[in-house]
């Protein structure tokens, strides 16, 4: 076929501006959104006044206490937190090649949960509290990051270990991840057995993911580590480009994919367990959301791994606006919300990948 001169690059042109017009379609879908998810709750307060607020317009500062103390850290937490879970489960869908990777599927979550269980009742890392509101108060988040990331790093050894081995077909893999996530569940519940009643309830409470446990200083650690390993992925989009046509084909083109995937997988660790020491654990938006931006963009990683970040944030936020309305005036934890809506997509996933 032969193409005018003139006819490729404007072609390219329309290709490239449809997957922008859908990157900025999502990030202003996100901003209606989280003026909404500000704005509803046991207390109402009108978009226009949340804007105002937020712009340092509102004179009176009738909704400061609740704005700036409650919803928008709870707000700003969904938006980090499904970024970091989305780039995760991009990255590690791109570097192991294979559709059902995410820090859920994999186990690593998890291990990142054990971790951070181990700390707050061995190490003391936690205060115990009997009331709903804030079951676990983290009170050295360095501590319980660090142990939480030690036993992401050790599943994501694991994983990589059993890829090197049997390779990583989804199959291979899935069965990896219900290994894992077996073992560092029962790993939990030994912890839960030598604990008091107060503690029981506490950690079982604290494995229910939710944002709104974390505060103005755990969200600024986790946006600083979030950011980071968002701006790594991005400057890695050509060597994931790379592997996704296979690992000679990368390896031709001068790619190290031995250390692509191994600090990939690291990275994608580090991000995993920072979210699951402040808020627990929450599946499937790592498997989902990149998913649902692969559908939309394609697979080009230098526009799939923004278009997964939004997706995320998106969803993150919606899930918890969600869980804040659909059994008023009680709060269901966010990873409820996320289950409900992955569970599905999962199953699909995974039916139409035995059916290959």
């Amino acid at each position: 076929m032969h193409f005018a001169d003139g006819d490729l690059p404007a072609d390219y042109l329309r290709y490239v501006r449809r997957k922008v017009f859908w990157i900025i379609g999502g990030l202003v879908l996100l901003f209606v959104l989280f003026v909404y998810s500000i704005s509803v709750g046991a207390v109402a307060i009108s978009p226009l006044e949340v804007v105002q607020t937020l712009f340092g317009q509102n004179i009176s500062g009738k909704w400061d206490a609740i704005i700036w103390n409650i919803r928008l850290p709870q707000a700003l937490t969904a938006i980090v937190a499904g970024i970091g879970l989305a780039v995760a489960g991009i990255a590690m869908q791109s570097i192991l090649r294979n559709p059902l990777g995410s820090p859920y599927t994999l186990g690593i979550s998890n291990a990142g949960a054990f971790g951070a269980a181990f700390s707050v009742i061995v190490l003391g890392t936690g205060v115990m509290q009997s009331r709903v509101a804030d079951a676990v108060t983290i009170h050295n988040p360095y501590v319980t990051t660090i142990m939480a990331f030690i036993f992401c790093l050790v599943a994501t050894g694991i994983i990589l270990l059993i890829a090197r081995i049997r390779g990583a077909s989804p199959e291979v893999m899935i069965l990896t991840g219900v290994a894992l996530a077996s073992l560092f569940t029962a790993g939990t519940m030994f912890l839960q057995f030598f604990a008091n009643d107060t503690q029981l309830a506490a950690v079982v409470f604290w494995t229910f993911g939710d944002v709104g446990r974390a505060s103005w200083p755990e969200l600024a650690l986790m946006a600083v580590i979030v950011a980071g390993a968002s701006l790594f992925f991005v400057a890695n989009r050509w060597n994931y480009n790379a592997i996704d046509a296979g690992d000679e084909t990368a390896k031709g083109l001068g790619v190290n994919v031995e250390r692509v995937r191994l600090v990939g997988m690291v990275v994608a660790a580090l991000v995993t367990a920072v979210v699951v020491a402040f808020l627990g654990v929450i599946g499937f938006v790592g498997l989902v959301c990149p998913h649902m931006a692969r559908r939309i963009i394609g697979d080009d990683q230098r526009y799939l791994i923004a278009g997964s970040c939004v997706m995320g944030a998106v969803l993150m936020l919606a899930s918890d606006t969600l869980a804040r309305l659909i059994v008023a005036p009680y709060v269901l934890p966010v990873a409820v919300i996320t289950a409900f809506l992955g569970a599905p997509v999962f199953i699909y996933l995974l039916l139409r990948g035995y059916r290959r």
